[in-house]
């Protein structure tokens, strides 16, 4: 008997019968003996509709009655899943963050997990009963309810697997798994078997979709050990763990494109020491995360400094920005929106070569690099928008990954 935390997205329970749907496949572990710990998200559409309707009576709703509004989509949820099981002669019980003991910090509508007791869920589990939690969703040391950011439902499932030691972690989505790249911007892309942490870290933060980055992070820190799955069909989906010597023998394991960053610029700054470190500080304590950064070559005691930034930071980004302007000189130049396409492999610690086919590959189709970062085993670039499928398809050519 294995203890198994299944994790359900939006999409999996968008509805009575997907719902019902998700009953019959934990019906079929419990019948094969296993026990079963189900976390699930709102209903898909839910948590935006809400979103919507505050914003429609505050423009600037406050963050701790936001966190009571959207904790309301996972609780309802999970009092259907339960419902839905109960129908399928299934004994479960749903319980809400709080009650399966995720204790977080106070920052309301991005909290950070302290703690997972698992409240009374072994108890419930060996009672031979299905237990259902709301993900997303946890209670801060002062009682209040809190909410863990977008993807904060993978987070739930991963760090329930480490409480309860699971034997199993399983996120099912509306995706088979990991690929190469996304499939509907690269069409010959291929679905990876297995992946190290590292590499899925680098990839959820170059912007694929399939895995929030905080997640992997919880993941590889705590050695739980997850497959990313479809809940519409029975195919193997992609694992993720920790990194096997074999892997290194793949150059590139996948493409990420991110379209969602934007460039913001500050030209004729002093150049002397400290300039940046006033700037960075400042977006640091405006809670704007920052990507990839150039700093120009300075001539006449002045440089220019762009970074990258998510679109939803760009009004912050630009305050403070006009913020740091104000005390050091220097002028704010319009913002553009870039595309970000990252090529990830652990495999390029031990490939030369890796930064003369990716160059290469972006130069042959005219692409046109605005910006470039690398790390140890990352190589990205910021790029015209417009041009991102194409850097995106040439570049997963070029490292052959859409062959087996």
């Amino acid at each position: 008997m294995a203890l198994i935390v299944q994790k359900y997205g939006g999409t999996s329970v968008g509805d009575t019968d997907r719902i019902r749907h998700v009953a019959q496949r934990v019906k079929a572990q419990r019948d094969a003996g296993h026990q079963v710990v189900v976390v699930v998200s709102a209903r898909s559409g839910v948590t935006n509709e809400l979103i919507s309707r505050a914003k429609q009576l505050n423009p600037a709703p406050d963050e701790r009655e936001m966190d009571m509004l959207l904790a309301v989509g996972e609780q309802e949820t999970i009092a259907l899943t339960a419902i839905a099981m109960h129908a399928a002669g299934l004994p479960a019980v749903s319980r809400t963050g709080a009650q399966a003991g995720i204790i977080t910090d106070a920052a309301h509508t991005r909290a950070r997990i302290l703690d997972v007791t698992g409240g009374d869920i072994k108890q419930q589990l060996d009672a031979g009963k299905v237990v259902i939690v709301a993900g997303f969703q946890g209670i801060a040391k002062n009682g209040q309810v809190t909410t863990l950011g977008r993807g904060g439902s993978d987070l739930s499932a991963i760090a329930l697997a480490w409480a309860l030691k699971a034997d199993l972690c399983q996120i099912y989505t509306d995706v088979t798994g990991v690929f190469t790249a996304d499939p509907r911007v690269v069409a010959d892309a291929r679905q990876i078997d297995v992946i190290s942490y590292d590499e899925m870290l680098e990839l959820a933060s170059s912007g694929s979709k399939v895995m929030q980055a905080r997640s992997v992070e919880f993941a590889q820190k705590y050695a739980v050990v997850f497959e990313v799955r479809s809940s519409f069909n029975d195919q193997p989906g992609t694992t993720v763990k920790n990194e096997a010597p074999n892997m290194e023998q793949v150059m590139v394991r996948g493409v990420a494109v991110d379209t969602n960053q934007a460039k913001v610029t500050i030209n004729d700054v002093p150049d002397r020491p400290g300039v940046a470190a006033q700037l960075f500080q400042d977006l640091a304590q405006a809670g704007v995360v920052v990507d990839m950064i150039i700093q120009n070559i300075g001539s006449d005691g002045h440089a220019d400094i762009s970074c990258t930034v998510a679109k939803e930071d760009v009004p912050r980004a630009e305050a403070t920005a006009r913020k740091v302007i104000a005390k050091l000189g220097g002028r704010l130049l319009p913002t553009t929106d870039i595309a970000k396409v990252s090529a990830v492999g652990v495999g390029m610690r031990t490939h030369a070569g890796v930064a003369a086919i990716f160059f290469g590959a972006l130069a042959e189709s005219g692409v046109n690099i605005l910006m470039i970062t690398t790390s140890e085993i990352k190589i990205s670039v910021a790029i015209d928008p417009s041009q991102a499928g194409v850097a995106a398809r040439a570049v997963h050519s070029a490292f052959n990954l859409d062959r087996a």
